[in-house]
């Protein structure tokens, strides 16, 4: 007894432990998902988009009691039902007798469990499905029918997935509570098995039979709307009902609905009379015609029937998939226009397009940023984007397109003494100003012309709101804010003048740009969030102070607007004397029947795309223009395209979320612009769907394909990983494997120009290629060009511009063989002249970088214009624009600069100026001539040039020897080493290098 008592003695404290470690734990992990609710409602009030947050709030609980409550009842009422109404006397065998002594004393909470974890399963799948249930319960019809049951489209992409999802759900509740009742039954021995006989009992018969009843008619509503589905399913040739579809599948389906609607009616029989022959007879009979009505005989159609005389079959479907897609993509307006474009470069053919000219755009933002950061980025916690913006301003009364960048805080830029926890949370707070520049203009020396410097930054685009607290780079926190009279902490920009702050000028924030960490609770809450003691214990934190986070553009308006697909590039606009980021949102849908299903992310990447993607999609609008204050973070969301129908049904579900285009200011319509992604998008799908006729898109004989990045085409050190592979199966049958490079083809650019047969305005244009398979003998020829008008301002406030969305597509005729981006690179690159020139740029430590190939409709043709840019290996150094490639026809030329090309090229005057005229004889610091122009249809190893007229240095004769040597000795070479003969060669490399010796020593005497 004493031992029994001692042995409690020592275990009784241990159960309160144990007890208090587990509330411990639950309040902890409590105390941790309140904060994060907490503090996602903080942000979202002080965005002003608290109703987002709370209508997902409600609909998601709703969604999920709902599931929860969907499953868990019927499968506890199944349960129930089973064992309330078992046989009292059942004659059981042995084991189920072991069953029974072991469920029997845990039987309330088996019956109890399994339906709640059921249900918390069900209800965590539906709770996600809020959008769709509230999107079907706000929908709006799109006033367009779909061509084979003449229902309007929003039937399908509101009501179909709606319904569709109630059935599965349905389904799964009811097979899942048929399976429950199922193992009660046996376990009872209401359902007993004795050789081959079978018996139930009458209470289970019924159950068992009305289950199967329920299901096989869910199945039959499945099997309806499944006809419906038919219409945006992906087959071999097209998105959409096809043929066999339309006459064998569909038609297959509704007899199967039927007979499944039946055979529910058959169990419905079974359960009142007791007889299970008639219901199992019907069964059989259903699955045996769901093998012949909906899989033998279509495939009957399909390969005897249509496989024979496919495109004749197929037409009047193909039609259908043409003119759907073209709606649903928004280029069903595109205006298609021949183009039959010269390739001879005649003296003054530019004459015509003076003003897209002068606009030829030559700093590469992919290239420039390192220059921008070499020169205006000034201390090493500041950084600029890897690739810079293009926008357009009006500088003394003139609209020039240009380079801009924000200047954004880094915090991994800060030197180990300086990068503490309280410099990045309180003192290295935010970025400072813009850099921009003139996009068709160069220094001398090949800088770009800054139109807008410095820091602070002064220039053309006049005062403005500098500081960036709300940027690309932002940190993950920052605590900003203090009271009057405070002493400012945050570092606003180098000085050099405030000798209390390390010649640097501080700040204090004083805008709304977070919520408020002034109290105690929300400091603790935050520093939850955060995981640090900072947010909580620093004497920096004030009753003024608001902590800012979420901070990157495209994640603040993807948060108040999660039923947009927003771009990829958010840029930045001075509007209205602040810096506001520009963001553009899109409503998309996979539900458009008849109409082309492509990934969402493959278009825009420029990668094959996949079936198994989980981003498909067949209809995209560009319904919101989003902005996002830089400096108070403020997102205001505009509804751009008014007539979308899925953008009107998210402002009934969202009123007060969007505001009207009549609200946007004359001078943000003027910067916003036709978003990229769109136009990828849109560029994929005209690729082929420019293709009006059924028979020709069948055949495929006129698709196309954008034509890979010309600058890195061929790259030996590409990433292998960056490939697709993919094989297609074309309308014969044939299949053929292709590789594409992911991200590798060319970029859609932004120029102001005027496309033949519009008037002057901002473009974004791109080219096409004919479509050919990888290892053919490909022709990189052009064969399409198609450009939107990006001009959204000029109307004034709240209007946009009547021309802006216009898609033009200049087409080649057939016959014609203009050259292709890839083909002009290579005129560039297997030019002799240039090449020898190329070499001296690259002399010493210097490499050379070509800048995009921009492709331009003027002067009756195309022409095409290149920047070369070069640069230093060694520390610190960044690209100088030194020369420029222009080619038309197969006619090319080398100049210092744009203006001098275009002379050059066009016998002497092209009849226009260039933006960099002013830049002339600016080669000397490149240490390079201009090469004049090259017919690089004659044999390129003769390397005979035009006279130049306007490089200044073509005139030097020693020069002109040293390069004519240089290009004998560099074809002996190559002779050479094709005849083996190393001794030659090695000759040959040395009168090579004595060539480029003599005419480095000739440019620098001239």
């Amino acid at each position: 007894m004493t031992t029994t008592s001692s042995t409690s003695g020592r275990r009784s404290p241990r159960v309160p432990i144990v007890v208090t470690i587990i509330v411990l734990a639950a309040l902890v992990i409590g105390f941790f998902i309140f904060a994060s609710l907490y503090t996602d409602y903080a942000w979202f009030a002080q965005l002003g988009f608290q109703q987002v947050l709370t209508t997902r709030w409600i609909a998601g609980t709703l969604m999920f009691l709902a599931g929860f409550l969907g499953m868990a009842v019927p499968v506890f009422l199944s349960i129930g039902l089973a064992f309330r109404y078992r046989p009292v006397y059942a004659k059981l065998n042995s084991q189920l007798d072991r069953y029974q002594q072991v469920i029997e004393p845990l039987r309330r909470a088996v019956m109890i469990g399994i339906p709640v974890v059921l249900g918390i399963f069900a209800g965590l799948s539906t709770s996600g499905r809020w959008s769709m249930v509230l999107e079907y319960f706000n929908r709006t019809p799109f006033g367009k029918t779909d061509p084979q049951f003449g229902l309007d489209i929003g039937f399908y992409v509101f009501e179909l997935p709606f319904w569709r999802s109630i059935v599965a759900y349905s389904s799964a509740v009811v097979l899942i509570a048929g399976l429950a009742a199922l193992a009660a039954c046996y376990l009872y021995g209401a359902l007993r098995f004795g050789g081959r006989e079978v018996r139930i009992s009458r209470a289970a018969r019924i159950q068992l039979a009305v289950t199967a009843a329920l299901y096989i008619a869910l199945q039959a509503v499945s099997l309806w709307l499944d006809q419906y589905a038919a219409l945006t399913k992906s087959n071999s040739l097209i998105t959409g009902a096809q043929y066999t579809e339309v006459n064998a599948v569909i038609p297959g389906r509704e007899i199967m609905a039927g007979i499944a609607a039946i055979v529910a009616i058959l169990f419905i029989v079974t359960a009142v009379i007791g007889r299970w022959r008639i219901s199992i007879v019907g069964t059989g009979l259903l699955l045996v015609a769901a093998i012949v009505i909906g899989g033998i005989y279509p495939w009957i159609v399909q390969r005897l029937q249509v496989k024979p005389s496919e495109r004749t079959y197929e037409s009047a479907y193909i039609e259908r998939n043409i003119k759907a897609t073209r709606d649903a993509y928004g280029v069903s307006d595109v205006k298609e226009q021949n183009y039959d474009a010269t390739t001879e470069a005649s003296s003054g053919a530019l004459a015509q397009d003076a003003q897209t000219t002068a606009n030829i755009r030559l700093i590469d933002p992919k290239i420039v940023s390192d220059t921008f950061s070499q020169l205006q980025q000034y201390r090493q916690y500041y950084q600029f984007p890897d690739e810079l913006d293009v926008d357009r301003y009006d500088v003394k009364g003139e609209t020039e397109d240009t380079v801009i960048a924000v200047r954004d805080i880094d915090l991994d830029g800060l030197s180990s003494a300086a990068n503490t926890q309280y410099n990045r949370a309180f003192v290295y707070t935010h970025g400072y100003g813009v850099t921009a520049a003139f996009g068709n203009q160069r220094a001398s020396d090949g800088k770009p012309v800054f139109l807008e410097s410095g820091i602070p930054s002064n220039g053309a685009l006049g005062d403005f709101q500098q500081r960036v607290y709300f940027g690309e780079t932002s940190p993950a926190y920052s605590i900003v804010g203090a009271p009057k009279g405070s002493k400012d902490v945050e570092l606003d920009y180098p000085s050099g003048s405030d000798d209390d702050n390390g010649g640097n000028a501080t700040t204090t924030y004083s805008g709304d740009g977070g919520p408020s960490v002034g109290n105690f609770f929300n400091r603790l809450v935050y520093a939850a969030k955060f995981q640090s003691e900072q947010v909580l214990l620093s004497d920096a934190v004030n009753k003024d102070s608001q902590i800012l986070y979420d901070r990157d553009p495209i994640t603040r308006v993807q948060k108040v607007a999660p039923y947009l697909t927003v771009d990829s590039d958010a840029y930045p606009a001075i509007v209205d004397h602040r810096i506001q980021w520009v963001v553009d949102g899109y409503t998309t849908s996979d539900a458009y029947p008849y109409s082309q299903s492509q990934s969402l992310s493959d278009s825009i990447a420029g990668s094959e795309s996949s079936a198994y993607r989980t981003d498909q999609v067949n209809y995209i609008r560009n319904s919101v223009k989003a902005t996002v204050d830089a400096y108070t973070g403020k997102v205001t969301l505009y509804a751009w395209d008014t007539k979308d129908p899925v953008l009107k049904t998210w402002e009934k579900i969202f009123p007060t979320s969007v505001k009207s285009v009549s609200s946007m200011s004359a001078e943000l319509l003027d910067h916003v612009r036709y978003p990229t992604d769109l136009f990828k998008v849109q560029r994929s799908i005209l690729g082929t769907y420019h293709v009006t006729n059924a028979n020709s898109f069948y055949s495929g004989d006129d698709a196309w394909n954008t034509p890979q990045e010309p600058t890195t085409t061929g790259s030996t050190d590409t990433d292998a990983s960056a490939a697709d592979t993919s094989t297609t199966t074309n309308a014969l049958g044939a299949q053929t494997t292709t590789t594409a490079s992911k991200a590798n083809l060319q970029d859609p650019y932004y120029l102001t120009m005027k496309v033949p047969g519009q008037e002057t305005a901002y473009n974004l244009y791109t080219t096409y290629i004919p479509q050919q398979s990888a290892g053919a003998n490909n022709r990189n020829v052009l064969t399409g060009y198609l450009a939107a008008d990006s001009d959204a301002g000029g109307a004034g406030k709240g209007k946009k511009a009547s021309g802006y969305g216009k898609l033009t597509l200049l087409t080649m005729p057939k016959t014609d063989n203009i050259p292709g981006p890839a083909q002009v690179q290579n005129l560039f690159n297997s030019d002799t002249t240039v090449s020898q020139e190329l070499n001296i740029l690259k002399r010493g430590n210097s490499t050379v970088k070509q800048g995009n190939l921009l492709t331009l409709p003027v002067g009756g043709g195309f022409l095409y214009v290149q920047p070369v840019y070069v640069q230093s290996t060694s520390s610190g150094s960044y690209p100088l624009l030194q020369k420029v490639l222009v080619a038309f026809g197969d006619k090319i030329a080398f100049e210092d600069t744009l203006d001098e090309a275009l002379n050059s090229l066009f016998g002497g005057d092209s009849g226009a100026a260039a933006g960099d005229s002013d830049a002339s004889g600016s080669g000397s610091d490149s240490g390079s001539s201009g090469s004049g122009s090259s017919d690089s249809g004659s044999d390129s190893g003769s390397g005979s040039t035009g006279g130049s007229t306007g490089s200044g240095t073509t005139d030097n004769d020693a020069l002109q020897q040293a390069l004519s040597d240089a290009n004998d000795a560099l074809q002996d070479r190559q002779q050479a080493y094709a005849d083996n003969d190393l001794v030659a060669a090695a000759e040959a490399d040395k009168r090579l290098q004595e060539a480029i010796e003599a005419a480095t020593a000739a440019e620098d005497g001239s």
